[in-house]
């Protein structure tokens, strides 16, 4: 890829929302080459594609931006995975996919991790909050939602911090230009994550636990003691990356974004240590201002048309969250940040068959996050020497780093 467009994907990544307001005032659909897909930006036609899914599969939703190099590709094929996931499936295998994780994230699930949220929380807070400033990306957020999710998964505590490391090496590989060496070192970080994963697997199998990397195989596995077959193996450990990738990356980018938009808005930052009460909605206004995931991909299955743009079959699209979080026509004023507007009906979570089934636990752990921040460290405010860069990507869109003092 040359230079010029990869400078272009990445202002594009850094800044999508430009671009999605001159998709929507546009007539019909936008193909933009930074993104080599049809923008699909608006609410009402955000909304037609995800209720689409025969029409529009998801078969290419975790296409990479970058192929890895053959060194690389030639490490991750000594581990385990590899076959599609929930987020990938369309149809009859999306359900049998999602089935496990909608029970193993039910309401119930996620109110019983919540009084452990609460407490590591606290902790992680308790660890900085003498220091006078704190970088808290590192310190906070990429660590508190791999804890929670890992509890529910049924990790060991001792195993969490390489299942997240692997997990941020696993998007860096896939979706930003490395030099050769440094894909294979991130390519052996993966690995690694995916035989600790495997290894879960075939304990699990041997004897079950109440947890849901338990519920995953044997939902996914034929029931009895023989032992689970190469394939089985692939299967599942493909599944359980997919899971805590998306239990963890997504809900460390929507405590970033969220911190920092209450922070460059110390009015509504005051407000919200003021009257508490308040924190539900302001996670609403978080998630639909600054969607952590800004869309996802899809790829027609037939001619298909949309806001009068026809389509042959296999056309990309994005699909973009992000851009139906700021339309006018379903948001007032979308491009303010106000934690006092009555929270609307935004798609920053997906909608139909495709929706995050975990958007319940990261909703909580934002909460519990502004409850503790808001509690213990009211005069918080952003360092004024350290400027805040966003992460080029579309799909965990969060600060690279947020330094900030009190």
């Amino acid at each position: 890829m040359d230079r010029e467009l990869q400078g272009r994907r990445d202002e594009l990544r850094r800044d999508p929302y430009p671009h999605y307001e001159r998709a929507r005032q546009a007539d019909g659909l936008t193909y933009l080459e930074e993104l080599d897909a049809w923008l699909v930006a608006r609410d009402a036609d955000v909304r037609e594609v995800l209720r689409r899914p025969e029409e529009f599969s998801s078969g290419n939703a975790l296409i990479p931006d970058v192929m890895p190099a053959p060194a690389a590709l030639a490490v991750l094929g000594g581990g385990f995975g590899g076959r599609p996931v929930v987020v990938t499936s369309d149809g009859a295998r999306h359900q049998e996919l999602r089935a496990p994780l909608v029970r193993g994230l039910s309401p119930a699930r996620v109110a019983a991790v919540l009084p452990y949220a609460a407490r590591r929380a606290a902790e992680l807070v308790e660890g900085f909050a003498e220091d006078g400033g704190v970088e808290l990306m590192a310190a906070y957020a990429r660590r508190l939602p791999g804890d929670v999710i890992g509890r529910i998964v049924g990790l060991g505590p001792q195993d969490v911090p390489g299942i997240v490391h692997g997990g941020h090496r696993a998007e860096a590989l896939l979706f930003r230009p490395l030099a050769e060496d440094e894909q294979v070192a991130a390519a052996e970080d993966v690995v690694a994550m995916q035989r600790t994963l495997e290894r879960y697997v075939r304990e699990r199998h041997a004897e079950p636990r109440e947890d849901l990397c338990s519920e995953l195989v044997a939902s996914l596995t034929e029931p009895g003691p023989g032992e689970l077959t190469l394939e089985d193996r692939h299967e599942l450990v493909a599944h359980l990356q997919n899971l805590l990738i998306a239990g963890h990356l997504t809900t460390t980018a929507l405590i970033g974004t969220t911190v920092l938009h209450l922070l460059r808005h110390p009015d509504q930052w005051e407000l919200l240590c003021a009257e508490p009460e308040r924190i539900p909605a302001a996670v609403e206004e978080a998630a639909r201002y600054d969607s952590a995931l800004q869309g996802f991909r899809r790829v027609t299955t037939r001619p298909v048309t949309v806001a009068g743009t026809e389509l042959p079959p296999g056309a990309s699209v994005f699909v973009a969250f992000g851009g139906a979080n700021r339309d006018a026509d379903r948001h007032s004023r979308p491009d303010e940040f106000d934690i006092t507007r009555t929270p609307g009906r935004h798609v920053a979570f997906g909608l139909g068959v495709h929706s995050c089934p975990g958007s319940q636990l990261a909703r909580e752990q934002l909460r519990i996050t502004l409850e503790e921040l808001t509690r213990r460290l009211p005069g918080l405010r952003l360092a004024d020497d350290q400027p805040v860069e966003m992460r080029p990507t579309m799909i965990h869109r969060s600060p690279h780093r947020l330094n900030l003092t009190w």
